[in-house]
């Protein structure tokens, strides 16, 4: 399945954020990419803003832009605020709960995670990344070596990293629970994601 591959350093100095986690980089070199350093840019204008937080909301969740239109578009179907709806079908991602689970160190690691066939939803091995989990569905590692070691390694890695509440672990059993759909203020989105359904919408 395709996913971005270029460097990502460079992204995140780009808009200034640390889309993919913290970098040690982007703390010394906090101004865009590009032979002309820290030099100011042109003020940006209303569909510059718009494009800006639409492709940090996509690196983020690793999506290309097809991908993210898809989830846009299904958000727009949905009963409620749309930017929140789009939150949520991204929350819900089974590559980002597996991440949030501390299975993956990062949501990179949790799509090859799942991929490679190491994560079962309601005892059943799913291999889409995009896969939709609803309220009560259980993630559960694989019971076998391989499975079960790469899971190890990456909860001791990520145990500084809080479950979110909406979301419930068993370590010991290496399986989670859907506990309910997370609130726009549980998601703390990194980009403003009514910027980017006005993108959309234009």
């Amino acid at each position: 399945m395709a996913r971005y591959t270029g460097p990502r350093v460079r992204i995140s100095r780009r808009f200034g954020v640390p889309i993919f986690g913290p970098s040690k980089y982007l703390e010394r070199r906090n101004y865009g990419p590009g032979v002309h350093g820290p030099k100011s840019r042109r003020k940006h204008t209303d569909y510059a803003l718009g494009l800006i937080e639409k492709q940090k909301l996509r690196y983020y969740y690793g999506l290309l832009e097809r991908q993210f239109r898809d989830v846009y578009e299904r958000a727009l179907r949905r009963r409620g605020v749309t930017g929140e709806q789009m939150l949520q079908i991204l929350e819900t991602r089974l590559d980002n709960v597996v991440f949030h689970l501390g299975f993956a160190n990062t949501r990179a690691a949790a799509r090859q995670m799942v991929c490679h066939g190491h994560v079962k939803v309601n005892g059943r091995k799913v291999d889409i990344p995009s896969f939709a989990l609803k309220v009560n569905d259980t993630i559960e590692v694989k019971d076998n070596n391989v499975s079960r070691q790469l899971a190890t390694r990456d909860l001791e890695i990520s145990t500084s990293r809080p479950v979110p509440e909406w979301l419930s672990l068993n370590k010991d059993g290496f399986k989670g629970v859907v506990m309910r759909i997370p609130s726009r203020d549980e998601i703390q989105p990194i980009a403003n994601e009514q910027a980017v359904v006005e993108f959309y919408s234009r």
